[in-house]
């Protein structure tokens, strides 16, 4: 980490730095009141009962536990930063000490309400807990602005959520979740829904939404599934646990055609670095130069040549192979399966791999942690196809264990440059005019009467349509 103070690095830097994830530690109390106003005493018990991640019990009959230490996940023992991440007031005050201008906070309790599988409590949770942060945050708007969270277990309430919480509350950042699950039915077992792909409905309408309303659809979900909640072990199961929820999205999106038919929208996923963004980008050019339409016919079996297949068994097969030689002819000869998609990538055709310069790399944005060393990968031109640089933004993580001490982030995520990983125009673009295009790609008023203002209408954001 650098030697510098946050302060001493903010003062070099000839541009401003946003914090593109920070994040709110809600007053459980305080929320449970906008929640009472929303559903009622009958909503509030069943909120209270539901089994949201808390640090501390509500009461004798909270039914949170972990066997993982899932819920020592917030500082307790830097009791300012605690508080900071809980009062906006506090937050905001110390937002020059951390040398940081302008922060989006997400949710931390509030991000578990769109997962809630009840419909009314689901939809009770995420309209309360919009009240809530819209209330809390306003008057540090110059500094400050909250991520509303919006349920997607339906095309028809997120974009009712989205209207409500854009429209009528004013909020200019929106967190959607990266999936949905899926009960079990008669004929189906339960399934994960990752929305672009595959998915039970038709999502289309609130990627429209998101156009129409001037938000960037950002995704903070982790993929506490499979292999990640089979153990009883916190730092077992969240390692890339944040970086597979985005990719899970992030190739839905891409090959289930949103990026082609949106081309409007900014997507970002946050919290899983931007590692596995670089791996994507060059796992879907591969698939694609092998399995798209016209280049899939190389495995057609009705393209093997049997005779001179089976002439080579003949010619250079040992005694094993020799003895099935018969069986062999007729397994080729035979009718053989046939399958359903022979094109992986029908949805997103392409003419030129470079078109995923325009249909990955442009629309989506990685939120990476400071001291992640995963980053400046994202600006490896020489490395990445077709002189690609992922959007990558920081994304303090401020009040999640992550961060033990707010003061140190910036000092974090400088040490790249010091170390001669990161130019300093690269450096800029990830604290600053990626964030900036990000958000204000999708709304150019985003910035309007805030602390970045005036360093913000001097950044040209491309057109993305």
């Amino acid at each position: 980490m650098s030697s510098r103070s946050a302060r001493d690095i903010r003062a070099s830097l000839g541009h401003p730095v946003i914090d593109a994830d920070g994040h709110t530690i809600e007053v459980t109390p305080v929320l449970l009141d906008y929640l009472d106003e929303v559903g009622g005493p009958a909503i509030v018990d069943a909120y209270r009962r539901f089994p949201v991640k808390r640090q501390f019990r509500l009461d004798e009959n909270d039914p949170y536990h972990t066997t993982d230490s899932g819920s020592w996940v917030w500082p307790t023992r830097n009791t300012l930063d605690r508080a900071t991440a809980t009062l906006p007031k506090l937050y905001a005050e110390r937002q020059e000490e951390f040398g940081i201008d302008y922060s989006i906070v997400y949710p931390s309790e509030g991000l578990f309400g769109p997962q809630i599988g009840d419909d009314d409590l689901r939809l009770a949770a995420c309209r309360a807990y919009n009240l809530y942060i819209a209330d809390s945050f306003r008057p540090y708007a110059d500094q400050l602005t909250p991520a509303a969270v919006i349920p997607c277990h339906t095309p028809a309430e997120a974009v009712t959520e989205l209207r409500h919480a854009v429209g009528e509350l004013g909020l200019k950042a929106v967190v959607l979740r990266s999936f949905v699950k899926r009960p079990a039915t008669a004929t189906r077992p339960e399934r994960l829904d990752f929305l672009a792909l595959g998915s039970d409905h038709d999502y289309d309408p609130v990627w429209a939404a998101c156009a129409e309303l001037g938000v960037a659809a950002t995704f903070h979900s982790s993929a506490t599934y499979g292999g990640r909640n089979q153990i009883p072990n916190y730092s077992y199961n969240h390692i890339g646990v944040l970086a597979a929820g985005g990719e899970a999205i992030a190739k839905a999106l891409f090959m289930g055609g949103v990026t082609k038919r949106f081309p409007q929208c900014n997507f970002a996923f946050l919290e899983g670095g931007v590692g596995w963004a670089v791996n994507l980008y060059g796992d879907l050019l591969g698939h694609w130069e092998r399995r798209s339409a016209g280049r899939i016919d190389a495995y057609d079996p009705a393209n093997l040549d049997q005779d001179l297949f089976l002439g080579l068994l003949e010619e250079y097969g040992d005694e094993r192979v020799q003895g099935h030689l018969g069986g062999m002819r007729d397994i080729f000869t035979r009718a053989q399966p046939t399958v359903d998609q022979t094109d992986n990538f029908s949805a997103v055709p392409m003419n030129d791999p470079r078109e995923m310069l325009d249909l990955f790399v442009a629309p989506f944005w990685f939120g990476c942690e400071a001291d992640d060393p995963m980053n400046p990968h994202a600006f490896n031109r020489a490395a990445n196809p077709f002189g690609a640089a992922m959007q990558a933004v920081l994304g303090s993580d401020n009040a999640h264990w992550d961060v033990t001490d707010m003061n140190k982030v910036l000092g974090e995520a400088y040490e790249m440059v010091e170390k001669g990983l990161l130019a300093e125009a690269d450096f800029e673009a990830f604290v600053f005019t990626n964030p900036v295009a990000l958000h204000a790609g999708m709304n150019p008023s985003f910035f309007e009467g805030t602390a970045v203002e005036h360093a913000v209408a001097a950044v040209v954001v491309p057109a993305r349509a």
